[in-house]
């Protein structure tokens, strides 16, 4: 488990996955948070909780089902696509182009590819916006993995399953500690990302890092073919 007192070593790296929301823009902007409001007006309407119940029905799907939409497909009967148009305007300035974060993706060699429980509208709204779109291959979103999130196995079998990903050869970078669980037990490289990063002690965790583009400019990868 590396600490980043030095490179990490991903030189056997040829598949790059990223997670979107808080993980390839700081969680410290604060986008989240209208995610999150909006999340819980929802709830409000669809269950009619008041505020505070609402919000810790919200997070008891999150623990119990990986993502609060499961829970309330399965216990409400909501539409994902209603759902997921909840934050399709959401306002995008609090996220911004980060010269150094484009130019560390760029310079991974091999295949690079967004693994999100968000919605394809959500991830390429953002992508877009962080002028990160052209640099990654593909997005597998929720939907892709036919409403199966993070961190449940069948969602990373249907990832893999997707794109012939040889999980030895890939590393998967997260902000979610728990999401990273999987991975691991499937062979990948995991490095957990944000600001609660260096504190992680979890035996999964192969590399923590505060700021992921420091982490991504630094590390030894493998020479282009």
């Amino acid at each position: 488990m590396s600490a980043d007192l030095a490179p990490a070593d991903l030189r056997h790296v040829d598949t790059w996955l990223f997670d979107l929301d808080n993980t390839l823009y700081p969680a410290e902007c604060g986008f989240m948070g209208e995610i999150e409001r909006r999340m819980t007006a929802y709830v409000m309407r669809v269950t009619g909780l008041d505020r505070d119940e609402a919000y810790r029905l919200q997070k008891q799907y999150l623990a119990d089902h990986g993502l609060t939409l499961i829970g309330m497909m399965r216990h409400h009967g909501v539409d994902p696509l209603e759902f997921h148009a909840l934050f399709h305007d959401l306002s995008l300035e609090a996220l911004a182009h980060d010269p150094e974060m484009i130019a560390a993706i760029a310079r991974l060699p091999g295949r690079r590819l967004i693994f999100t429980n968000a919605d394809d509208v959500h991830a390429e709204r953002v992508l877009a916006r962080l002028g990160l779109s052209d640099l990654f291959e593909d997005v597998f979103h929720i939907g892709s993995s036919g409403y199966t999130p993070k961190p449940d196995p069948g969602a990373f079998a249907a990832m893999n399953a997707a794109h012939g990903i040889a999980p030895g050869l890939a590393a998967f970078f997260e902000d979610s500690e728990r999401n990273l669980a999987p991975a691991a037990e499937l062979g990948m490289t995991t490095v957990l990302v944000g600001p609660h990063a260096p504190a992680c002690t979890a035996p999964f965790v192969h590399h923590r890092t505060a700021r992921l583009a420091d982490f991504l400019a630094g590390a030894q990868v493998r020479e282009a073919a």
